[in-house]
């Protein structure tokens, strides 16, 4: 079974973030990067389908800047065998990152299944699934706690508010990973000694025969202001109810 993960680098989530001088981006000075925690339970379900049916390829698809080549080395040393990286990010916004990340999937071959996690920890977008399943021509499900892979279908258990959804889907499908469905490993020494030998292929939008068109601007990017401090209310519970009623009326406008 040839599976497909695509992964993204973020910054560590215990990474004290700065909005650089430009609004715009974030200094990255200090910043630790890491491959995306929900990205890692996509890898490790890969690694396992695999392992379950003996033979198999996982290949990684990543579009980041060069020094995401760290992420896609810590997901080779998991286990995956090679990687195909787009560096060149000119233009692209999300919808122009997932027809990148099509195009490339496409340029690989046939994938009997397409994995990714749920969202990206720097800018929380859901999207990509969903958008790779439309463009690929592909079922997908999405928030995905148990997977069940046949040979012709997937069922897939999905958390949704207040329960649990079950559907089936052909093969080939796309599936969105979220916590849950597995505990990603570590990697092993061997593993990351292993890691720097696996092929990265760098390829190029023009190569790709991509020419960005990005339908989303940032227009400005600013840290939340910081939180007020609390109110301590004094008084015996009926003064106290009305006090509380009376600040989130006229204070807080919230009832």
């Amino acid at each position: 079974m040839r599976i497909a993960v695509c992964v993204k680098q973020v910054p560590d989530t215990a990474t004290r973030i700065r909005v650089a001088p430009n609004n715009l981006s974030i200094d990255e000075t200090g910043v630790q990067f890491v491959l995306c925690p929900y990205d890692e339970y996509a890898v490790e379900e890969a690694l396992k389908i695999r392992s379950a049916a003996g033979s198999g390829e996982v290949v990684l698809f990543c579009v980041g800047p060069p020094r995401a080549t760290e992420a896609l080395r810590t997901a080779l040393a998991m286990g995956a065998d090679r990687a195909v990286h787009l560096t060149e990010l000119a233009g692209l916004d999300w919808v122009g990152t997932a027809r990148a990340l099509a195009a490339m999937i496409h340029a690989e071959g046939n994938f009997d299944l397409i994995l990714t996690g749920r969202q990206t920890t720097d800018d929380d977008c859901f999207e990509l699934g969903p958008a790779l399943a439309e463009l690929l021509g592909l079922p997908d499900a999405t928030i995905v706690i148990k997977l069940e892979v046949g040979p012709l279908k997937v069922t897939a258990h999905r958390d949704i508010e207040g329960g649990r959804a079950i559907v089936e889907l052909p093969l080939p499908a796309v599936i969105t990973c979220t916590k849950g469905l597995n505990q990603p490993r570590y990697p092993s020494l061997p593993g990351i000694m292993k890691a720097k030998q696996k092929p990265i292929k760098v390829v190029t939008q023009g190569a790709l025969g991509l020419t960005p068109q990005p339908q989303v601007a940032l227009l400005e990017l600013a840290l939340p202001p910081p939180r007020q401090s609390g109110k301590l209310i004094k008084a015996d519970a009926e003064q106290a109810a009305q006090e509380l009623m009376n600040l989130l009326h006229h204070e807080a406008k919230v009832v």
